[in-house]
């Protein structure tokens, strides 16, 4: 991913959840980055195909914090960016995953 692309993902997902904006706890220390919250945890795990359990033992934190990282990252993504990036595939694309599926094989 391209830097510029992903520090606008970044800005835009701070903007529409504080859950990704870093805080302090109640011992008034910082708890984790926003950068470390996106791309620690829920960027490694989309393209490494990562699980919670590996990516917690690099990031150093806790399952629960990670698996509630990617579902509210998934939630902003899909609640930002649905109108204009995600779409219904049409008839056309249907047919051409059908047939590209079916050159290597699928379903068998």
């Amino acid at each position: 991913m391209q830097p510029h692309l992903f520090n606008k993902v970044m800005h835009d997902i701070c903007n529409y959840d504080d859950y990704f904006v870093q805080k302090k706890n109640c011992l008034w220390r910082f708890g984790a980055a926003s950068r470390a919250k996106v791309h620690e945890f829920v960027i490694r795990m989309f393209a490494y195909g990562s699980s919670a359990d590996q990516v917690d033992e690099i990031a150093r934190m806790g399952k629960s914090t990670i698996l509630e990282s990617l579902v509210r990252f998934c939630d902003a993504v899909e609640n930002l960016y649905t109108r204009d990036y995600l779409r219904r595939p049409t008839p056309r694309d249907l047919q051409r995953l059908l047939q590209k599926a079916e050159s290597r094989g699928f379903p068998e």
